[in-house]
């Protein structure tokens, strides 16, 4: 294996940043919508649910270019970060929001998963003895909800390790800025000399995906001794 550059590294280091802020910053969005979904009676529910999981059949270029026309300069939202001097496209910022959106239909369905699994006698129970809804959703419908929620998070991470379509077209490939590994990837393989880097980053993020998904069953399982 070629040893890694120091490109290399800031591509594995970009890739474990956008991951974790995506997945963060999905987190309450995703239970929110899950929540709303599960439990809350509404028209357009079915609207809704269809919205949350077109990014899961949209092509991510396609994604990353409804993205670009909303986040850039004379975008509706890009006109408003501008004004507020906050640039997103092209920067690692672009490419955390990329991510956000292409994996977030996986913690979405995974958090529901999790919440149609509940007891509604539980629920039923909580109201019942007078707790008003927040309260039943911290102390009922949260803690229930976990294994869906690590579960979901663990999947939306390893989705935002992988990105490239969107996160190109949003944050380009500027090296020690917006690229990923996915991008240096994409870039050795244009290269025809550089295919050993190119599996070299491959490994690595076959290594990182096995270490994320391990942790998720290693935490399901202790999850599910408990209950």
């Amino acid at each position: 294996m070629t040893p890694l550059s120091t490109t290399d590294y800031d591509a594995i280091r970009l890739s474990v940043q956008v991951a974790i802020a995506a997945t963060l910053l999905s987190l309450p969005f995703g239970f929110g919508v899950a929540y709303l979904i599960t439990f809350v009676k509404f028209r357009g529910k079915m609207l809704l649910e269809v919205l949350v999981n077109l990014p899961l059949t949209l092509p991510p270029v396609v994604v990353g270019y409804f993205l670009l026309l909303l986040l850039g300069k004379h975008g509706w939202l890009g006109s408003l970060f501008n004004e507020a001097g906050i640039r997103l496209i092209f920067t690692l910022k672009a490419a955390v929001i990329a991510s956000a959106v292409v994996g977030f239909p996986l913690l979405v369905r995974s958090l529901r998963i999790g919440m149609e699994g509940i007891d509604p006698q539980l629920i039923n129970a909580s109201r019942t003895l007078g707790a008003p809804w927040h309260d039943t959703l911290l102390t009922v419908i949260l803690p229930l909800s976990f294994p869906g929620l690590v579960a979901g998070s663990s999947l939306m991470f390893a989705r935002s390790l992988g990105e490239f379509g969107a996160t190109i077209i949003v944050a380009g490939n500027i090296p020690g800025v917006t690229q990923t590994i996915p991008l240096a990837v994409y870039e050795y393989v244009s290269s025809p000399t550089s295919e050993t880097m190119a599996l070299s980053l491959c490994l690595v993020s076959v290594v990182v995906s096995m270490a994320v998904l391990f942790l998720h069953e290693m935490i399901a399982r202790k999850t599910a001794r408990r209950r």
